[in-house]
């Protein structure tokens, strides 16, 4: 973990915490698993299986944890993905959906794991800071009739065409 973060985001999955962070550390230029920790006689896994990995997100570190049934993702908690362009909207949306992700709605899917992901174009939030109201009431509307975000619909909105 860069020792300059002091509150990383901890995750934890069903024995699947491998995979999760192959899959994520391969759809995020840059990333990189930094340590993984094994499970060691007498624990409550298997003498050898993975017990924790620690991995970076474009810089951000977390740790993935294979912390057994007891617990779920839910949407209360998401990773917001800040896009500069529909391009690499495009790009992260369809790599979770294509390894079995789900859309929801407004830019959020839930991926494999069940965790859930916010895929957002830095214009959404320009937008819908209009002064106008009218404008950025406009976008607000078009984006939660959207499940990925479709910037050019968003401007389309904003200028009421």
């Amino acid at each position: 973990m860069a020792t300059h973060q002091k509150i990383t985001t901890f995750l934890w999955f069903d024995g699947n915490a491998e995979e999760a962070v192959e899959h994520y550390t391969s759809l995020f230029p840059g990333s990189r698993v930094q340590r993984v920790t094994r499970y060691g006689k007498g624990g409550p896994a298997p003498e050898g299986g993975v017990m924790s990995i620690e991995f970076e997100l474009f810089g951000q570190g977390f740790i993935a944890l294979n912390g057994g049934p007891q617990y779920k993702f839910t949407p209360a908690i998401s990773l917001f993905v800040s896009c500069e362009s529909q391009e690499e909207v495009d790009q992260y949306w369809n790599g979770f959906l294509e390894s079995g992700g789900k859309p929801t709605a407004c830019g959020w899917l839930d991926d494999k794991f069940g965790l859930s992901w916010q895929i957002i174009p830095t214009e959404l939030t320009k937008l819908m800071s209009d002064p106008d109201p009218k404008k950025a009431s406009r976008v607000m509307q078009a984006m939660l009739g959207m499940q990925k975000i479709d910037v050019a619909g968003l401007r389309r909105a904003h200028l009421g065409t």
